[in-house]
């Protein structure tokens, strides 16, 4: 097992700064304002000695109030899980009354605890770091998160005397998931429902999650990373930098699913904005999976409006299956994990020219493309040219021709044949040279001639 390290400290102390540098990513949302981060976010740690995983936490609140009693909760769960604690304070404010706070709860999990002076740049530590003596924590190490500066000294303390185990990353095998949405449709209910614990912070106030929390997790012989998104708005709607931030998070989550599951609220409309984003998942070529969730309860008459504005508003997804379910309950939560696999299954589908060029062929008896110029568009054979999503080459001649129309029908058949399950299929076509064009620009009249008047020229 890799060992893990947690950073926590009161709030806006540049936790989630240290978090990027340590994982050379972005994964944590970064902005000068306290409370910013609530659940715990996870990472692969590669700067020091060893790789390891590193936890970023909520600031810790000796008196919280509304979400800071989750964000507490997280914090303390994170410290429990971890191997080592990083306690990170702000060299330039000093040592606070919530400084004296964090060590307090820190010293009680009894695991060693780094104290770390993060802004201190162009600092003198024998003139900053006196008052943090009184802590009785070790020497401070000074570091500045923003530059990048001391942060390789720090994991060399921090990992010290720990040995390097095999960094595999857990979720490279594993199905990545991401649950997406508008704000408070229950997405991080819907993840805790699968998890079987409380594992991110689901609140009945909008916006609750900002980062996209990823959960690994294992079910049924299989392999998981849940990514929980923060909710996606209008534009209009985004106010400042920091959602402005979740929503781009909420992007880059579905950049790097393999299935994508839309959360919507029955007891709500289907708006533009969620019409949006599910066509955004299908320009990355994703699995979609539409979840109404909160179904239970809900009158026969309204389900019908439902069903009605599905079909009406997000047609353009024929293929995609609905689950009606509830997460709080658990009620068709099941049925869901299977289409989760089932989808990825099929992104992920071989499949050989042979079998895609009979089907090619029998698509053609079944509806002959359409002429154009007085010629038929010809379409000879198919192969496979990727996965995630199953991509289709097919080669013939007049292919620049070929109608959406047509397209959209072959895909249909490639779907139904090899059971390409909630998946969108990408048909490309290849114009094929004339073999007969090539040997004619080829072959000239010059040799002939020639080889004629040496004949002429033998019989004179």
């Amino acid at each position: 097992m890799l060992p893990v390290i947690a950073l926590v400290g009161r709030p806006n102390v540049g936790k989630s700064t240290l978090f990027n540098v340590l994982t050379k990513t972005r994964d944590a949302i970064v902005a000068d304002i306290p409370g910013l981060t609530r659940d715990r976010q996870y990472g692969y740690g590669v700067v020091g000695p060893i790789p390891y995983v590193v936890i970023d936490t909520g600031g810790l609140v000796e008196n919280p109030i509304g979400i800071e009693t989750q964000m507490r909760t997280q914090t303390e769960r994170a410290v429990q899980e971890a191997d080592r604690l990083v306690f990170m304070a702000d060299v330039r404010e000093g040592l606070t009354p919530a400084d004296h706070f964090v060590v307090r709860e820190l010293r009680r999990s009894g695991k060693p605890v780094t104290l770390v002076l993060n802004k201190a740049e162009g600092l003198d530590p024998d003139l900053v770091t006196g008052d943090f003596h009184s802590l009785a924590l070790g020497e401070p190490l000074m570091i500045a998160a923003a530059h990048g500066s001391g942060c390789e000294d720090l994991m060399e303390h921090v990992l010290a005397g720990l040995e390097k185990q095999p960094a595999e990353d857990a979720s490279f095998h594993a199905i990545r998931i991401a649950i997406i949405g508008r704000p408070n449709v229950g997405k991080s209910t819907l993840v805790n429902r699968l998890l079987g614990q409380e594992r991110v912070i689901a609140s009945a106030e909008p916006g609750t999650t900002r980062d996209s929390i990823l959960v690994p997790f294992h079910r049924d012989e299989r392999d998981f990373v849940l990514i929980d998104t923060a909710g996606v708005r209008r534009r209009s709607k985004v106010e400042g930098v920091i959602e402005q931030a979740s929503v781009g998070k909420t992007l880059q989550a579905i950049d790097e699913a393999h299935v994508v599951i839309m959360v919507l609220d029955a007891h709500d409309t289907i708006a533009e904005q969620d019409a949006s984003v599910l066509g955004i998942a299908l320009e990355r070529g994703r699995s979609l999976i539409i979840a109404v969730n909160k179904w239970d309860g809900i009158p026969q008459d309204q389900r019908d409006t439902i069903h009605r504005q599905l079909a009406l508003k997000l047609d353009f997804v024929p293929f995609a299956p609905l689950h009606f379910i509830s997460a709080r309950h658990g009620t068709g939560v099941g049925e869901l994990v299977q289409s989760m696999v089932r989808a990825y299954e099929a992104s992920m589908r071989e499949m050989p020219t042979r079998v895609l060029t009979k089907t090619l062929e029998h698509a053609l008896t079944v509806h002959q493309p359409p002429l154009v110029h007085g010629r038929r568009i010809k379409l000879r054979y198919a192969h496979q040219g990727g996965r995630s999503p199953p991509r289709i080459i097919v080669h013939g001649n007049q292919t620049a021709s070929v109608p959406d129309a047509y397209t959209r029908f072959l895909a249909n058949v490639f779907r139904k044949a090899f059971d390409l399950f909630a998946t969108p299929v990408v048909v490309e076509y290849r114009t094929d040279k004339n073999p007969f064009a090539v040997r004619e620009r080829r072959v000239k009249p010059q040799p002939d001639t020639a080889r004629r008047r040496g004949k002429h020229d033998k019989r004179r």
